[in-house]
């Protein structure tokens, strides 16, 4: 471990037992190195990276605070992660798997927990799906909003923070398939409409079910397809898609 690094977690060891709580105002930068046995370049080499790392907040002018540590802002960066992954279709199709794991027992929870309003909301969303089925573009926008809809009907903020970092940013996948599949907008609706009514009937069997095959349409056309066709090679991932 590198001096930076035990630096950092220095400063998150404090945090994690309390002694700097969310909102909490760090000590000076000379008073914090002296406190940690550190130099004071160490000690705003470590502030510099949990900063980065949305841990601690750096005001100018006022100082240094811990952050709320709130689970989507913490999870943040996993976006910006998987946003550089998504050249590698190895690491893709890793992506989707993922999603594959998370999204159907996360759509089954909601059935457990979805209040009346929550599921109107996804209706919304359904009924902005259906008349964007002609717009690639629009038909994504909307599709994302009906699933992060559905996952906040968990309450469960991590797992809404996991599955946006996620499924959120493998839309390129579905962006390639929205392009080469002219199917795709009829089949999406379909899938979406499935778990709609599985969430109506508050099932959660069915919606785990509805979900699975969902999220596993995509993945099984997105694995035939890589077979034949390199996604770092001009693969058509722009614009728009089916979620």
């Amino acid at each position: 471990m590198s001096l930076t690094d035990r630096a950092i977690e220095q400063i998150r060891e404090l945090i994690r037992t309390g002694a700097l709580a969310p909102g909490s105002k760090l000590p000076p930068e000379p008073e914090l190195a002296a406190q940690l046995g550190l130099s004071r370049n160490l000690a705003r080499e470590a502030v510099k990276a949990l900063a980065v790392a949305r841990v601690l907040e750096v005001r100018r002018g006022d100082g240094t605070y811990v952050t709320s540590l709130q689970p989507s802002l913490l999870l943040e960066g996993l976006g910006g992660a998987v946003d550089l992954l998504q050249s590698d279709s190895a690491a893709l199709l890793d992506l989707m798997e993922v999603r594959r794991l998370l999204e159907p027992v996360a759509t089954a929870l909601a059935a457990t927990r979805i209040s009346d309003e929550q599921l109107a909301e996804v209706k919304q969303h359904l009924d902005a799906m259906r008349a964007a089925r002609d717009d690639v573009e629009r038909l994504n926008a909307h599709a994302a909003a009906f699933h992060r809809a559905v996952v906040s009907a968990t309450g469960n903020e991590s797992l809404l923070a996991l599955l946006e970092g996620i499924s959120g940013r493998t839309l390129r996948a579905r962006i390639w398939r929205g392009l080469v599949d002219d199917l795709a907008a009829g089949r999406t609706l379909a899938e979406h409409e499935a778990i709609y009514q599985a969430l109506s009937a508050r099932d959660p069997v069915l919606s785990h079910a509805a979900a699975l095959m969902h999220v596993n349409q995509t993945e099984q056309w997105l694995r035939k397809h890589l077979r034949n066709t390199d996604l770092r090679q001009g693969a058509p991932l722009a614009t728009g898609a089916q979620h």
